[in-house]
């Protein structure tokens, strides 16, 4: 004979499970509390990484490791998590070439390592606004506005576009503050942190709004004037000058930080980037 619980029993019996479920809420929400307090007092996330499980193809990883000098600045652990982020850059985003060009893996590596690089020190690091990666072989015409490009992010299309030629030279020459894929993945990060509020997000703005004021200081504007430090193309509006920016920041952050070094401490902060010497 089967036994019908009564109603009250049945609750009594769902009872634990609803506490327990309530319990965890009220706990996530106050690690989020604490989180955002945290983030916003040391402006850096409270941690990086759920966990690190992803890796590379030895393939993969022998490009990464013979073209990438900024890999072999991290710690081991460091390379752990690196790795994991370019896997799943890897992962996630379609490669597409363009006009003559076919796509290689050291392509595929090569620019998912430089993606990663750049947000390393973020939380939230996948590029949400990307989901492809057009590579030309070199400049290419650009229906956004009109006129030949080396590169471009192009948020409706959710597309990265790079010129192969100027992307390889970019990271390949590392002392003449011109890289390509880091200036195009800024400004996707730019848009990102425009349209979320995570704490990536949060201290992104916060540190891009610092650096604004900054550069509005008489001080800061006769220097800028005096050293003519950044490229011209720097101040074509202030967008593009938190691209080229990053770029100065990660091929000559010895110079940047000694002629400005506020701004390179907000970049620093901007990034969370305290590791492999900056």
């Amino acid at each position: 004979m089967m036994l019908l619980l009564q109603p009250n029993e049945e609750i009594s019996w769902m009872a634990p499970y609803a506490y327990a479920i309530v319990l965890l809420g009220f706990g996530l929400f106050l690690f989020r509390v604490f989180e955002n307090w945290y983030a916003d007092k040391y402006d850096k996330p409270f941690y990086r990484h759920y966990f690190v499980y992803k890796k590379l193809t030895k393939g993969q990883l022998a490009i990464l490791e013979s073209e990438l000098d900024f890999y072999h600045m991290l710690s081991k652990r460091e390379k752990r998590q690196f790795q994991h982020r370019v896997a799943m850059f890897l992962s996630e985003k379609k490669f597409v070439g363009r006009g003559v060009l076919t796509v290689t893996e050291r392509m595929k590596v090569l620019i998912a390592a430089v993606g990663c690089m750049l947000s390393f020190g973020r939380k939230n690091y996948e590029y949400s606004l990307i989901d492809f990666v057009l590579i030309y072989p070199d400049e290419f015409y650009s229906n956004l506005n009109e006129s030949y490009h080396k590169g471009e992010f192009n948020p409706r299309e959710k597309a990265l576009v790079l010129s192969w030629k100027d992307f390889e030279q970019g990271y390949q020459i590392t002392n003449d503050n011109l890289n390509l894929g880091i200036h195009e993945f800024m400004h996707a990060m730019q848009l990102e942190a425009k349209r979320s509020r995570d704490i990536d997000a949060t201290r992104f703005t916060k540190q891009f709004q610092n650096i604004l004021k900054r550069l509005t200081h008489q001080e800061v504007k006769d220097k800028l004037d005096e050293t003519r430090f950044f490229r011209e193309y720097a101040f074509t509006n202030q967008y593009e000058f938190m691209a080229v920016l990053a770029e100065y920041f990660f091929e000559s952050p010895k110079d940047l930080k000694e002629h400005f070094p506020e701004i390179y401490t907000a970049t620093q902060k901007m990034l969370n980037f305290r590791f492999a010497g900056y």
